[in-house]
């Protein structure tokens, strides 16, 4: 595993840790690494003696959304491979979302796209000052439907819909104001701050924490269906393959601005 997409650790608490492990692509994630996660949280979900999931980002940042080369490939897929692309994705954030213990996430550098995405399906969510986020899709020319749902669950639909949109970047200010993180708190401290929050999840009694999860979730029409997940995931490789997605990607790879955006700033 040392040398796997997801890095799955355990401590004698029944912390597990997940690391997202590619560092040199910003832990972008591919068909490896939405596999590796997917088997990491079915595996864990099952098993009684997990108390809590820490989710992490190896390096520099902690995702900066889908790997653009991966894209790329997939845009050229014929429909059902490309749908199982997209599902693939909207299968692991629904896992992340719905794992039945309690979740965490350390943010660091880029939360970009899907790896935003991993940061709206936690419970608590902890972020450094120069933490940056994005639902970055709209600027290649793809959407986010795979985590679509989880979005709005995280900072509402009014906030979702201006960032989904615009594809704009923020700060860790903003995504504190808008709920999509629950602490800003500085590097040096954060792993203490982590620590404090273990020990209170600690004390909640594990059979009840996942009661009121499963509860919260069920009761607001927050969990997905495999025909919502379906819908969600026709909706992204549609999108991708369309010439608008494929003149984005394109763009974004070449490193110019795409035909729709004539004298604007590249994504």
């Amino acid at each position: 595993m040392e040398d796997g997409p997801v890095l799955v650790g355990r401590d004698a608490r029944g912390i597990v840790t997940a690391t997202l492990n590619r560092p040199h692509r910003g832990n972008a994630y591919n068909a490896a690494l939405l596999a590796g996660l997917t088997e990491a949280l079915e595996a864990l979900a099952g098993d009684a003696s997990v108390r809590a999931l820490v989710l992490r980002g190896a390096g520099r940042h902690f995702a900066a959304g889908a790997d653009i080369n991966w894209l790329a490939e997939v845009a050229g897929y014929p429909p059902e491979a490309a749908y199982e692309a997209s599902l693939a994705t909207t299968r692991a954030m629904q896992l992340l979302n719905e794992f039945p213990r309690p979740t965490l996430a350390l943010v660091q550098g880029a939360a970009f796209g899907g790896g935003c995405g991993l940061v709206c399906c936690v419970d608590v969510a902890l972020a450094v000052p120069e933490a940056v986020f994005g639902l970055t899709e709209v600027r290649v020319g793809v959407a986010p439907t795979p985590i679509s749902p989880q979005m709005v669950q995280a900072m509402g639909l009014r906030q979702a819909r201006r960032y989904a949109v615009t594809g704009e970047r923020f700060d860790a200010a903003e995504a504190l104001r808008i709920g999509l993180v629950h602490e800003v708190v500085a590097a040096e401290a954060i792993e203490a701050r982590l620590e404090a929050i273990l020990g209170e999840v600690l004390l909640a009694a594990p059979g009840a924490a996942a009661v009121s999860k499963d509860s919260l979730l069920g009761a607001n029409g927050a969990k997905l269906d495999a025909r919502a997940m379906a819908l969600l995931a026709h909706e992204g490789w549609v999108q991708r393959a369309s010439a608008e997605g494929r003149e984005g990607i394109a763009a974004f790879r070449e490193k110019r601005l795409p035909a729709w955006a004539p004298g604007t700033k590249a994504a």
